[in-house]
Parts: C-alpha cells; structure tokens; sequence
C-alpha cells in the first residue's frame, strides 16, 4: 500500500526519506508508505540513529504486514536513543520497572501498616462482655438516723441553746 505524494504541477512530491537523502523518490520507494513528507522529523530521527541504509535493508527484508509495525517501533527506539544514548528505550523500561518494584514495596508495607493498625484497634477497643453478676449497685439506706440534728444557735441574750 502506497502513500501517493502531493502533486505539484504534474511532479509527486518525494517522501521524507529521499527528501533529506536529497533524492528522487522512485515509484517503489521502500519509505514512501512509512515516512510521508508530511512528517520529516521521524525518517530524520530514524536516518539519524539506525541509517537510511539499514532501514533499507530491514524494511526489504520484512513482509509488508510487518513493516508498518517495525517503523513504529524504529521509530519509538530512535526516540529513545536520542533522550538516553547509553540504554536507550531498555533503560525506560528499567527505570520504569524499578519504579514499579518500590511501589509495590511501599503498598506491602502500607498493607502491613494497615492490618497492624486493625489489629490494635480491634485490640485496645473491645469492651469486656456484660456480667450482670459483676455490676454492684448501692442499697437505698435510711440516713436520717446517722444524721445527728442537734443544733447550737444565739438566742440573742449571749447564751447559747441546744435544740434537736
């Protein structure tokens, strides 16, 4: 399946890939499909890291079903080359994946917290069960004769008298 270039008075615009190769981009152009010249900046990425000639090679080697697949990827890899030179889209990976073991770590731990957590509270709150036979109340007592009502008081004259 062939992408069709624009036209310009009657000439086909060439791909991205014969335009940075400063070529003229022939009728079974192996990039035209996959690096439309609407978008130069992927065969540029791709021609940068792999080489046009090695992207050649690997796109004839392929069938066409495949193809558009291993430009993507080409493409995703050049991109990650690029941003990291030494371990490109395997150190993403890597730095995603140890990301992924700390979070899995601090989610066991909060886990534990939890049930820990659970356990003392469950723990420290439980009231001991209800025991009629434990609950003491007082007797109603008559307190009147344990009160003695004797009173002192001043009649007025100096004296003091004693009433019950």
């Amino acid at each position: 399946m062939r992408q069709k270039g624009h036209r310009h008075g009657g000439a086909v615009s060439p791909c991205a890939g014969c335009k940075l190769l400063r070529r003229k981009c022939v009728k079974d152009c192996v990039f035209a499909p996959y690096f439309p010249a609407k978008e130069p900046y992927k065969f540029a990425i791709v021609h940068k890291i792999f080489g046009a000639r090695n992207v050649n090679k690997m796109l004839q080697v392929l069938s066409e079903n495949h193809r558009s697949d291993a430009v993507n990827s080409l493409v995703y890899e050049a991109n990650a080359r690029v941003q990291d030179p030494v371990y490109g889209y395997v150190g993403t990976i890597s730095s995603l994946h140890r990301q992924l073991e700390t979070l899995q770590t601090q989610l066991a731990f909060a886990q534990a917290e939890l049930v820990h957590l659970k356990t003392l509270h469950h723990v420290d709150t439980r009231w001991p069960p209800y025991m009629a036979s434990s609950i003491t109340f007082p007797t109603i007592k008559d307190f009147s004769s344990d009160v003695n009502m004797t009173f002192m008081y001043d009649n007025g004259a100096g004296e003091s008298l004693w009433s019950c």
